[in-house]
């Protein structure tokens, strides 16, 4: 364990990528940390992606197992699109912090603790027998120790005015400062963020700003530190790029497509884990039109959306599984009378509350079958944390398009991570189309059905000649009105299905990945596909040419050459954080073939080593 210190000039070394992971207690900041890194490097131009993981409490029990917060950051110059593996760098603010992911440290990396946190207390509470920094157990590692607690209270002494809880809570820069030194990363961004977020408070960016710089000349002049690592700028295609959230690029899809459509955008929502800050981005662009309610409860959500989209809005709920549940009846009433709607459902762990801050994919039997009768409707996931903006685009040209709900499926892992993303123009976005009809015409009903999609017409009430009715109960083919008879109920039923079907000719055929044919195909769906993308191409590089991927976004219906792929390759396994919903699915489908499974249900994204592990064990 390294403890002698001395000013020195560093050895720069070059490196082509690093992860890093902070983790301290649910109120040490590491959030924020992690994030101004991660926003730091995508300013500098790396590739990134990150992973926050926090408890589902607000303010767990300080300093205990399950209230560790975390985030972890993979950068790069080249490619990047998983948070990565094991960490090359492990910030822990305190023993808890270090137990629970000391795991994922690669042997001989790098570990910087404070040591100030390191009590008799905290030990204990961390379920320690000794303390790991004095027993020998971290020997395979190289460990920073720094007391860094002291050294905040110490930079910020003269500071008149700040009390000693903010005080306290400044050291998270302390090791932020650090970071940014051992990875040469300016902190010019960070203290801009300062002076923006903190404005009306002089004496926070004073201390932050402080403790930041303190860390960062703490770790130029230390001998714990013998070396500073450079990363250079990835190769990226020309544009204008920022660092984006999943749900944050979900709610800006929305925006372009009510722009793009000429439709006003409503939004009714109701709060739950981990949907809610896309309701929460949204209500910030009131200036573009936009309409919100945050309702009741999610049933009181979903209904009023069905009422906006009646009077000729973009209408959009979201929520997580739970409310999905919830909203399954009304989700069937605006299936019924063919009204546009968008449901975004973010997944995570369940069953009932499960793990609210934790990710999984286990709601797509529920977004295909969660509601009484014959219920189909239109269901997408998005992939990655850019591409929730494409997605929500697509979600709401499909609903509009083809006149019935569509659920668009995200989950934890996607919603709270961060990648670059190119900044699109609405301009260059697809063209969405409407089925509104504005003048009555002879003989005119309000199930008229376009002949290629079966999409029925949409009237705005308070059009003169237009007057109809719509409800719950089946309606007649044509007028609309109420029908109770058994022919027309199953004519109803079917061309329902059959507009939902008619859908693969609007969407993008499956193309694979790597390989057109082989020995194996690896499929996955939704949020898996960075972990995914990354194993194939590993393999690929170390002379697998015969594994390819296929990673689905369109789920109902699927694309219409799927089994046209499957055809062309010897094993298929089917990977989910799940049991096997998506291998039943294909079951269901394509009969015939044998769909392998890798399962995950941890509340955690997989991993690339368990990956290429099992994808090895199949091309043996």
């Amino acid at each position: 364990m390294i403890t002698a210190k001395i000013n020195h000039k560093p050895k720069v070394e070059v490196l082509e990528a690093v992860i890093i992971r902070f983790v301290g207690d649910s109120g040490d900041g590491m959030q924020l940390t992690g994030t101004q890194f991660s926003d730091t490097s995508a300013m500098f131009g790396n590739d990134i992606a990150t992973f926050p993981n926090f408890p589902a409490e607000i303010r767990a029990p300080q300093g205990s197992l399950y209230g560790v917060s975390g985030f972890q950051v993979h950068i790069g110059n080249v490619e990047i699109t998983t948070p990565g593996d094991n960490v090359d760098l492990l910030v822990a603010m305190n023993p808890a912090g270090l137990k629970t992911n000391l795991h994922a440290v690669k042997p001989g990396h790098t570990i910087i603790v404070d040591t100030d946190a390191f009590t008799k207390k905290n030990l204990k509470k961390a379920e320690y027998e000794s303390n790991p920094l004095d027993d020998g157990s971290l020997e395979n590692y190289r460990v920073i120790e720094v007391s860094m607690t002291s050294l905040t209270k110490e930079a910020l002494k003269d500071v008149v005015g700040l009390d000693n809880k903010s005080i306290i809570r400044s050291k998270n820069m302390f090791a932020l400062g650090m970071v940014y030194w051992m990875y040469d990363r300016s902190t010019d961004h960070t203290i801009k963020f300062f002076k923006k977020k903190f404005k009306s408070n002089p004496l926070i960016i004073e201390a932050n700003t402080k403790v930041l710089n303190t860390g960062y000349y703490f770790a130029e002049t230390m001998e714990l530190i013998p070396n500073a690592y450079s990363i250079s700028p990835a190769k990226m295609a020309p544009g204008t790029y920022r660092i984006i959230m999943g749900n944050t690029a979900i709610a800006w899809g929305f925006l372009a497509a009510a722009e793009k459509s000429g439709f006003e955008l409503f939004v009714a929502s109701y709060p739950i884990t981990p949907a809610s800050d896309i309701f929460n981005e949204l209500v910030k662009h009131k200036h573009f039109g936009v309409k919100t309610l945050q309702a009741e409860d999610e049933i009181a959500a979903v209904t009023s959306a069905i009422g906006a989209s009646f009077a000729g809005n973009l209408a959009i709920t979201m929520t997580s599984g739970p409310g999905l549940a919830l909203k399954g009846e009304a989700i069937g009433l605006a299936m019924i009378i063919e009204m546009p709607l968008v449901v975004v459902n973010v997944q995570r762990g369940g069953p009932s509350t499960g793990l609210p801050t934790k990710t999984e994919q286990s709601d797509l039997l529920q977004s295909l079958y969660g509601r009484n009768g014959e219920s189909p409707v239109i269901i997408i996931a998005a992939s990655t944390p850019a591409n929730c903006f494409d997605f929500a685009f697509e979600a709401a040209k499909l609903t509009i398009e083809h006149m019935t709900p569509v659920i668009l499926l995200s989950d934890g892992y996607i919603a709270n991570g961060s990648t670059p993303w190119k900044i699109k123009s609405v301009a260059d976005m697809p063209e969405i189309s409407n089925n509104i009809i504005n003048n009555a015409k002879e003989n005119w009903h309000p199930y008229d059905r376009n002949e290629n999609t079966l999409a029925r017409n949409w009237a705005i009430p308070g059009t003169p000649g237009l007057e109809h009715r719509v409800g719950g109960l089946e309606k007649d083919r044509v007028s609309g009105n109420v029908s109770y008879i058994p022919e027309n109920h199953e004519y109803m039923t079917k061309i329902r299905a059959e507009k939902i079907k008619r859908v693969q000719n609007n969407i993008p055929e499956l193309v694979t990945e790597f390989a057109d044919t082989g020995d194996l195909l690896v499929i996955g769906w939704g949020g898996t596909y960075g972990s995914l993308y990354t194993s194939v191409k590993q393999l690929q590089e170390e002379g697998y040419s015969n594994i390819g991927l296929a990673h689905f976004n369109y789920i109902n219906p699927l694309p219409k050459n799927t089994e046209d792929v499957l055809k062309r390759f010897k094993k298929i396994i089917v990977c989910e954080l799940n049991t096997g919903q998506f291998a039943k699915v294909l079951n269901i489908n394509f009969n015939g073939f044998e769909f392998l499974q890798h399962n995950k249900i941890q509340g955690l994204p997989f991993g690339n080593n368990e990956l290429i592990q099992k994808f090895k064990q199949l091309v043996k």
